[in-house]
């Protein structure tokens, strides 16, 4: 079982997330998503693993840049979503764990086991 989690070490569902990944005996392949974020064909992937029906749904909602970029807009389109989360890593909600085909959001924390 291959298992990666896309991390960022500031954000406590992240460090909870990883110590319960560990804790189960995993050592994921860790991606710091914000110095080295996902591409745009990665991003499509995971949003359909995670079984969202928008980009959108995926996306810190809260973070300064959807407002400044007008990311709220309802007439924006998918690829226009994704290039944002691409070119603004702090969008991607996070931490996101994927094991072989499977992916889950760790909020909670535990909400990753399913996949295992």
């Amino acid at each position: 079982m291959s298992v990666k989690i896309y991390h960022n070490p500031r954000c406590s569902k992240s460090r909870q997330t990883l110590q319960l990944l560990q804790e189960k005996g995993i050592e994921p392949e860790v991606v710091k998503y914000l110095e080295t974020p996902p591409t745009e064909e990665e991003l499509r992937e995971i949003i359909r693993m995670l079984g969202l029906s928008s980009a959108r749904d995926l996306m810190r909602k809260k973070e300064k840049e959807y407002k400044e970029l007008g990311l709220d807009d309802p007439a924006k389109t998918e690829d226009e979503l994704i290039r944002a989360m691409v070119e603004h890593p702090r969008l991607i909600e996070r931490p996101i764990v994927i094991s072989d085909d499977r992916a889950a959001l760790g909020r909670p924390p535990e909400q990753v086991i399913d996949i295992l």
